[in-house]
């Protein structure tokens, strides 16, 4: 096909799109179902709903070909272990009884059967549930979400294209980790042959529904790898594309560049590949240029980010597709990867300026520009003149207002030294000090920072914003919840206490909203995990602290008790990785901005008598580049960042960080360089893994790995408290151990709250008493 031939079929689609809907009708249905409130039929028909609105959505934005398969209760990996019976022998009977049930046992787990792993995916603030295989694992397709899904959406009669959507087969090994009990070194890919003809029976199945094109996603594909791995690749593609009875096959692989990947995919039996095109768009389009294109099969061109908020520039995607158009027998417009990443509709938000909201594009806009970019590269760009000089002009408006760029902080950042990223002593110096004036116990307790967000204080924050209570009102009610909390913590027994952060929307919202530079958002949620949204605020601009942020609360909690209280931050990394933020800087620069700020803060709260100070870092493995050779130019600036925030404070003030539910054996030597006093980090559901990679590491300082899955409505009693806390001092010595859970207790209930942290401190007494009897 010539390159005018392949313009004139471009066609639109997209990989996925937002599950909540415009006022998170899931969310509130799952916790309803959960809660009792809503029966099953209730939640399957508020899903259908929100995904009959979906496609009309797509349809109605100009979306040819609409993705199904990508709606989820939970999660899209855990759906994909349903759809090959990888179900865990624990949840076997559960799945069996009630197949609903039994789903949300595997994500949440129940009192007495603990949940699949949870980390993150790939380097978004997604978490997926980790599949567990081992050699005796045996497969079976279950392809009824599946199939009903895309029946669903071709019933419609919307006169679009449905295209199911798939987690492909080696990605699916890849995420997988072996099942407890089995060896460390089982590699799940070893499973693949037996994989491979369940996967095909679902073909077989899609087929027959009168699917067209199925979409398999191997985004694992960006990462480095082996030989074998890409071998893997190869065998499963080849044996998939030599099938007979199944719908032509689109592989989808985003997130970055494809680096050794693009030989053994443009030679595979398939009928086309699905790039991203904005993350490292000259290095993709390099690599197909290297293997002679796509002759004969389709490219969907990920042209629209996926990932970030900001309006597309649309004259350079535009020249992108049209270098594209000689790779390809065809070439489609989408988006670089699902919407599930973005917040829906930039059009709901009513508080941010008309002018800087021009400069923004949620999901439905996304979609919207998707099929301008089509329609442009199939009719000329004649066609779309009147929408590329507004974009033009939204653009322009971004690049010259005075929202994003302040001289005196970029001055500041361009003054700042080697020393200043540097404590004044070294470790071993500083934790004498900080016994000495802190005077803990053998193995500490302690919390994460959050405590349990009940419906009286979100109703609070409600009536402040509506004006039914005023200032002084909401101050006093978050008092009360302060008083409570550090009460609470005194009778229960643990050492180190926080003061609960009532008066946080969310960790990085909260200090967002009291920074110049960001933009808050009222309807802008994005899912982190299961029924857990977020609303990521937008950076902006340049970045500085006008006022202090935290000192007042911490100080009147520590005014409360003698026992130490934490003041609670979130570093840098993290206010940028779970942010939407600036593509018109590099991050190291950005980073450097918050960490100033957050510098500015950290001195406040010491001054103001606070001897321990938390920096919360849980993105800092999920921001790791997904490829080897641009790690090492990240962790220095992300490592930098956090000494940078913390390096001013006395020897005698001990810092703190916390990182939760990532793969950390990849940065154990960043984690290092970050010479915090204590981390505290994820470790219940991965069996204290952490500690042992921390020890295989010769990690010098104290360490917290999680007892308690605050994931989970479980409550951990205390002889299983106990025993992880025995497991973690095989790795860590007792004088460097802390104890606590695994992350903030925000989204517990009371109860459980109370319970599981009682069982916490009698675990550490337990333990204590076993170390030193006397």
């Amino acid at each position: 096909m010539t390159s005018k031939s392949a313009a004139a079929a471009a066609r639109t689609t997209v990989y996925g799109y937002p599950r909540q809907g415009p006022n998170r009708e899931l969310k509130k249905a799952i916790e309803g179902y959960w809660k009792g409130r809503v029966t099953a039929d209730g939640l399957r028909s508020t899903a259908a709903g929100l995904r009959r609105a979906n496609w009309r959505q797509l349809a109605e934005a100009g979306i040819d070909e609409v993705p199904t398969g990508d709606f989820s209760y939970y999660d899209h990996v855990l759906d994909t272990t349903v759809m090959v019976g990888a179900v865990p022998d624990r949840h076997r009977d559960a799945v069996a009884a009630d197949p609903i049930d039994g789903y949300f046992a595997m994500a949440r787990g129940t009192r007495d059967v603990a949940p699949l792993e949870m980390t993150k995916w790939f380097d978004t603030n997604y978490h997926y549930l980790v599949p567990e295989l081992g050699p005796e694992t045996v497969f079976a397709a279950d392809s009824a979400k599946q199939v009903a899904e895309f029946e669903e959406a071709a019933g419609l009669g919307l006169g679009l294209t449905a295209r199911p959507v798939l987690v492909g087969p080696v990605t699916y090994l890849l995420l997988a980790k072996p099942a407890p009990g089995v060896a460390a070194d089982f590699e799940p890919l070893t499973l693949l042959d037996r994989l491979l003809p369940v996967y095909a029976e679902v073909l077989a199945d899609l087929r027959a529904a009168g699917a067209e094109w199925v979409q398999l996603d191997e985004p694992a594909l960006v990462q480095d790898r082996t030989p074998a791995e890409l071998n893997a690749a190869a065998r499963a593609y080849r044996e998939l594309g030599d099938l007979t009875d199944r719908p032509k096959l689109l592989v989808a692989s985003y997130f970055d560049r494809l680096g050794e990947a693009p030989p053994v995919l443009a030679k595979a039996p398939v009928e086309g590949l699905a790039l991203d095109f904005t993350e490292s768009a000259a290095a993709n389009l390099e690599a197909l240029a290297a293997v002679g294109g796509l002759p004969g099969k389709r490219l969907v061109a990920g042209v629209v980010s996926g990932r970030n908020i900001w309006v597309n520039d649309l004259s350079k995607s535009l020249a992108t597709l049209g270098t594209l158009l000689g790779l390809a027998d065809r070439v489609d417009v989408s988006a670089s990867c699902s919407l599930l990443h973005v917040p829906l509709d930039a059009s709901a938000e009513r508080d941010i300026e008309p002018q800087i909201l021009r400069w923004l594009a949620f999901a439905k806009q996304k979609t919207r520009e998707v099929a301008t970019l089509a329609k442009g590269l199939a009719q000329g760009t004649d066609t779309i003149a009147a929408e590329l000089a507004a974009n033009r002009a939204d653009l322009a408006s971004r690049a010259g207002s005075p929202v994003t760029r302040n001289p005196d902080v970029r001055a500041r950042a361009t003054a700042v030294t080697g020393a200043d990223a540097r404590r004044s002593q070294p470790y071993a110096e500083r934790a004498a000090a900080q016994r000495a004036h802190l005077g803990l116990p053998l193995l500490p307790t302690t919390t994460i920072g959050s405590f349990p967000q009940t419906g009286e204080l979100r109703t609070a924050r409600a009536d402040l914003r509506a004006g039914r209570i005023d200032t002084a009102g909401y101050e006093e009610r978050i008092k009360a919840e302060i008083r409570e909390v550090i009460a609470f913590q005194e009778k229960a027994g643990l050492d180190v206490l926080v003061h609960g952060e009532a008066e946080r929307n969310d960790m990085v919202q909260y200090f967002a909203e009291q920074l110049t530079g960001y933009l808050a958002t009222q309807h802008g949620w994005v899912q982190s995990y299961g029924t857990r949204y977020v609303r990521p605020p937008i950076l902006a601009g340049d970045i500085s602290r006008p006022a202090p942020m935290t000192v007042r609360w911490t100080s009147y909690a520590q005014s409360l008790t003698s026992r130490p209280v934490k003041g609670m931050l979130t570093g840098p990394v993290t206010m940028l990785a779970w942010s939407f933020v600036r593509d018109d800087q590099p991050l190291a620069d950005t980073a450097r901005q918050v960490a100033l700020a957050l510098r500015d803060e950290v001195n406040d709260l010491e001054a103001a008598g606070t001897s321990v100070i938390q920096v919360d870092e849980p993105a800092l493995r999920e921001t790791l580049p997904l490829r080897a050779a641009d790690r090492p130019g990240y962790l220095a600036w992300a490592t930098e960042a956090f000494r940078l925030t913390t390096g001013g404070v006395r020897p005698d003030t001990q810092v703190h960080t916390h990182m939760c539910y990532a793969e950390f054996g990849d940065i154990v030597r960043a984690i290092d360089d970050l010479d915090a006093d204590v981390i505290s980090l994820e470790a219940a559901r991965s069996h204290m893994q952490v500690a042992r990679e921390l020890a295989a590491h010769g990690y010098p300082r104290e360490a917290g790995p999680g007892v308690y899955d605050i994931h989970s409505p479980r409550v951990p009693g205390r002889e299983e408290a106990a025993e992880l806390l025995r497991t973690g001092l095989r790795a860590i010595p007792a004088e460097r151990l802390w104890v606590n859970p695994d992350c903030g207790l925000k989204t517990r209930g009371w109860p459980e709250t109370r319970a599981s942290l009682e069982n916490l401190v009698a675990a550490a007494r337990t333990v204590r008493g076993e170390l030193s009897p006397s």
